[in-house]
């Protein structure tokens, strides 16, 4: 009898661990989703990205462009587009003609050819991310995520756009951190 009592013990202490167990890691899984991870290293910003024209937000922020002038955000809302080559013809049809720069844009507008601008910012293809639920729904300034590009001539990687970085924007601003948010989980 007295091996039995201490089996029976002995089976119910290591069921009430297995319990526990399960528990912290249901709790730790819950936790992860919700907690922005460890930064692993600190963010050094880019080099300046080589343009096939170039181009300076501070000379057309200065004149009063905003960045959805010329960044739309078209349905269903995922990407922020460049500008369109009518956009800038627009008023250089006009301005600064003589420039080889200004030309060359002038004739890509003319044989409908959209000027290739290099992306300064990539998001990894396994994660989503929709400018208008930032910058419509939610009213997050551009520059929350590209840093002050208001005042560059050229432009580079100048904030993070680290899973840290998006989870600590997230948990400042109490929007959720759930790992399907930005991440096919199926």
């Amino acid at each position: 009898m007295r091996v039995g009592g201490v089996q029976g013990k002995l089976d119910r202490v290591l069921t009430g661990a297995a319990v526990l167990l399960v528990l912290g890691g249901v709790l730790a899984v819950g936790q992860v989703s919700r907690t922005p991870p460890q930064e692993n290293k600190a963010f050094e910003p880019g080099e300046p990205v080589e343009q096939p024209l170039p181009y300076s937000h501070k000379l057309h922020v200065g004149l009063g462009l905003k960045c959805r002038d010329c960044h739309t955000i078209p349905d269903p809302g995922d990407f922020a587009t460049y500008p369109a080559e009518a956009k800038c013809t627009a008023c250089h049809a006009a301005i600064k003609t003589d420039s080889p720069h200004i030309q060359k844009l002038l004739a890509a507008e003319k044989a409908g050819e959209p000027i290739a601008w290099n992306r300064v910012y990539q998001l990894p293809e396994y994660v989503y991310f929709s400018h208008a639920v930032h910058v419509i729904d939610a009213k997050v300034e551009c520059s929350a995520c590209h840093g002050d590009v208001a005042s560059r001539d050229v432009l580079f990687q100048e904030k993070p756009i680290s899973m840290y970085s998006c989870m600590g924007c997230h948990t400042k601003y109490d929007a959720p951190n759930d790992c399907e948010l930005c991440h096919d989980t199926h």
